[in-house]
């Protein structure tokens, strides 16, 4: 797939919104205005940063379902980003953690957003929430009877988790999108915050074969640059954070700085892709 058809640049910043807790979750505290309100600044101050896309997730929720989570959960975020679009004009994704990706499509497609994100799509990884199966089968089959137009973005070797099994980054690419059917792959570090290593998003790249890798953990100021030489995108939450704690809310300043430096990277990047250019014709 075209990042560009959802996201209007074929490398997109995507900033994500950590809801609070949720109805039913461990930690709910009862005002779901309150999370509502806090939903709507941090996308806002996302917007005014300058990101290209969203992605809501039920973060604070944790400890996680494995598979499909409480209804009301649903019901919740299912209002809050409603709520966001009235205020923002962006793509909005849906992470709804730990895997409920029947539940993350069903609420995508009743709200028009444009994408989801799913941990696990494909395989069988071994997790802090147990044993988790890809359900592609399944999502593949929902998006097609709602005859959604839902993009479908995929962890692979997602972080907080180990596969069973001998499969190697390669495979798992070229598994995820050739057989599986994920309109890209998402390549993230061991845990939230680490990022993916060059050599991994190198390898990654390849395997797409030309579809879109984006990094899904541990994008900063100081390593984006050079991360993005080797990916279509990133999905950004903890750096962008105030005090760079995941608890605080997002600072609309740390945004614009982030964006200022992928943008940054581009440029590099072409800059490069045209000097090796201009050898070859000089050969």
């Amino acid at each position: 797939m075209d990042l560009a058809q959802i996201f209007k640049t074929s490398c997109p910043v995507i900033g994500v919104v950590h809801l609070l807790p949720l109805p039913s979750s461990p930690r709910w505290g009862g005002d779901l205005r309150a999370v509502t309100q806090r939903a709507e600044q941090e996308a806002t101050a996302l917007a005014a940063g300058g990101v290209d896309g969203i992605i809501v997730e039920n973060f604070f929720d944790a400890p996680f379902a494995k598979g499909e989570v409480d209804p009301i959960v649903i019901s919740a975020m299912t209002l809050i980003i409603d709520r966001i679009q009235n205020l923002v004009i962006l793509p909005i994704g849906i992470n709804l953690l730990r895997n409920d990706a029947l539940g993350a499509m069903a609420i995508a497609s009743t709200v028009n957003a444009h994408f989801i994100r799913v941990n696990v799509l494909s395989g069988v990884m071994a997790t802090d929430q147990g044993i988790i199966e890809g359900k592609a089968y399944e999502l593949l089959r929902y998006r097609r009877e709602l005859n959604s137009k839902v993009a479908i973005f995929a962890d692979v070797l997602v972080k907080h988790a180990n596969p069973l099994g001998n499969i190697d980054l390669a495979s798992s690419v070229k598994d995820t999108l050739e057989r599986e059917l994920a309109d890209a792959v998402i390549l993230s570090g061991i845990s939230t915050g680490v990022p993916p290593s060059l050599e991994e998003l190198e390898i990654a790249k390849i395997a797409a074969g030309g579809h879109p890798v984006l990094i899904g953990s541990g994008a900063n100021c100081d390593n984006i640059a050079q991360l993005i030489h080797s990916a279509n995108g990133v999905i950004v939450a903890s750096s962008l954070k105030r005090n760079n704690q995941i608890t605080e809310a997002i600072d609309p300043i740390k945004v614009s700085q982030f964006v200022e430096e992928v943008r940054l990277g581009q440029k590099q990047l072409t800059n490069e892709n045209q000097w090796k250019l201009n050898q070859l014709t000089h050969i």
